[in-house]
C-alpha cells in the first residue's frame, strides 16, 4: 500500500469518526431536550358558550310516615335497600281495629232490622188512624163534635210526623254506622304502609314492636330519579334559555363530555350566592349511573361558527400560545374568538396544522428547543 492509500484511509476514518461523533452528539443533546405535548390548530365548528358549574341531586327525599298510631308489626326496611313503589315496607298492628270493624258490622246488622221494622210507634199511628176514622165518620152522623175532630187530625199528625222522624233516625243510624265501618276500613289499610314510588331507603326510625303515634317518621327515600342542577352567574344567565343544547362534564368521570338540554330556568337567584339556576336533561350512556352529589362543569351553546381555527382550550396560557416551529417553541400572542368547555377560536395568531403545547407549560420558555409529543385529544 503507497503513502497515498494510507493516508487516505486515514483521512477516511477520521471523517467517519468525526461524523459519528457528531451524530451521538446531536442525539444525546435531542434525548436531553424537554419533550412538549403538542396538538395540531385544525378546523371546525367554533361554540360560543358560558360556563357554569353542575350539581346532581336526588328528584326527592320523601319521609315515610303513618297516618295512624300503633305497633309496628312488621318491617321491611333496611338502609341502602332499593324499594318499589306499592311494594308493602311497613305493617302495623291492627288487632284493636280488627274488633272495632267486627262491632260496627254486627251492629249494622241489628240497625238493618230496625229501619226494616220501622218505628215502634207506627202501631200507635194505626190505631190512632182507625180511631180518627170512626170519629169521622160519627161527626158525619152528627154523633159527635167537628171541633173536637180536629184536634183529633192534629193528635194523627202529629203522631206521624213522629213516626216518619223517628224512620229517618233509624236510618240515619244505620248510615252513620255504615260510615264508621268504612273510615274504620280506611283506618285499617292505612296501617299498611306501602312505598310512594321507587327508591332507595337513606334512613330507618322505627322497627318491628316499635309504638309509633301518628304522623311519626318511620324510615327516608330517596327517589331513583335525579335532577342536574347548574348555577350561573348573573351575566351569563341572561343569556340562556330553554332549549339550549349544552356539554357537561363530572368530575369523576375524567374528560368524558355528555350532550344536554336545557329543560327548565328559574327566574330567580338564590339569595346567598346571588347565582341563578337552571336544570338539565343530560344524554348518558347506558352504563353511566348519577348518584346524588356529583359535581362538574357545563358549558351552554349560545352561539357556533364554522370554519373556525380551534385549538384546545388548555392550551391557551391568558392570551399566548406556545407554537412549535420547526424544533423551537415560540411564545405568540393570539386572538381569541368563540370560547367552549374545552376549545377555543383562534381568530389571529395561528394557522390550521400548526402544533401548539398543551400541557406543562410552566417548564418551557420562548425559543426553547424540545422534542414534540404530538396528541390525538
Amino acid at each position: 500500500m503507497t503513502v497515498n492509500s494510507e493516508a487516505k484511509a486515514w483521512l477516511l476514518r477520521g471523517a467517519i469518526a468525526v461524523a459519528a461523533l457528531a451524530a451521538g452528539w446531536f442525539a444525546l443533546g435531542y434525548m436531553l431536550r424537554p419533550t412538549a405535548p403538542v396538538m395540531a390548530a385544525v378546523r371546525g365548528k367554533s361554540l360560543k358558550s358560558v360556563a357554569g358549574t353542575v350539581e346532581v341531586k336526588a328528584e326527592f327525599v320523601m319521609e315515610l310516615k303513618s297516618e295512624v298510631g300503633g305497633r309496628v308489626k312488621s318491617t321491611d326496611l333496611d338502609v341502602g335497600k332499593r324499594v318499589f313503589a306499592k311494594d308493602v315496607l311497613v305493617q302495623i298492628d291492627t288487632g284493636d281495629v280488627d274488633l272495632e270493624i267486627e262491632r260496627i258490622r254486627n251492629e249494622i246488622v241489628a240497625a238493618k232490622k230496625r229501619v226494616d221494622v220501622g218505628s215502634t210507634l207506627r202501631a200507635e199511628l194505626d190505631n190512632l188512624r182507625d180511631t180518627f176514622e170512626n170519629k169521622e165518620r160519627q161527626t158525619k152522623a152528627g154523633a159527635y163534635p167537628a171541633a173536637e175532630l180536629e184536634k183529633d187530625r192534629r193528635t194523627l199528625q202529629q203522631m206521624q210526623q213522629r213516626v216518619e222522624l223517628d224512620e229517618v233516625n233509624l236510618r240515619l243510624a244505620l248510615q252513620n254506622l255504615e260510615n264508621s265501618l268504612r273510615s274504620k276500613e280506611r283506618e285499617k289499610s292505612k296501617m299498611t304502609i306501602t312505598a310512594a314510588v321507587d327508591g332507595v331507603v337513606t334512613a330507618v326510625f322505627a322497627r318491628a314492636g316499635d309504638l309509633i303515634g301518628s304522623n311519626s317518621p318511620i324510615a327516608t327515600i330517596m327517589a331513583v330519579g335525579r335532577v342536574i342542577e347548574a348555577k350561573l352567574s348573573e351575566e351569563n344567565f341572561s343569556l340562556v334559555q330553554v332549549g339550549q343544547k349544552a356539554s357537561v362534564r363530572f368530575l369523576t368521570h375524567g374528560n368524558d363530555q355528555y350532550n344536554a338540554v336545557i329543560s327548565k330556568v328559574l327566574p330567580s337567584a338564590d339569595p346567598a350566592t346571588q347565582r341563578y339556576t337552571v336544570f338539565l336533561d343530560v344524554f348518558l350512556p347506558e352504563d353511566r349511573v348519577l348518584v346524588p352529589g356529583l359535581t362538574g362543569e357545563v358549558s351552554i351553546i349560545i352561539a357556533e361558527r364554522p370554519d373556525a381555527v380551534i385549538v384546545p382550550r388548555r392550551a391557551l396560557i391568558g392570551e399566548y400560545l406556545y407554537v412549535l416551529e420547526g424544533s423551537r417553541l415560540t411564545r405568540r400572542k393570539v386572538e381569541k374568538g368563540y370560547e367552549s368547555l374545552n376549545q377555543v377560536e383562534i381568530v389571529k395568531g395561528v394557522q390550521p396544522g400548526e402544533l401548539v403545547v398543551v400541557e406543562q407549560h410552566d417548564l418551557f420558555r420562548d425559543g426553547d428547543r424540545v422534542r414534540p409529543q404530538v396528541l390525538t385529544n
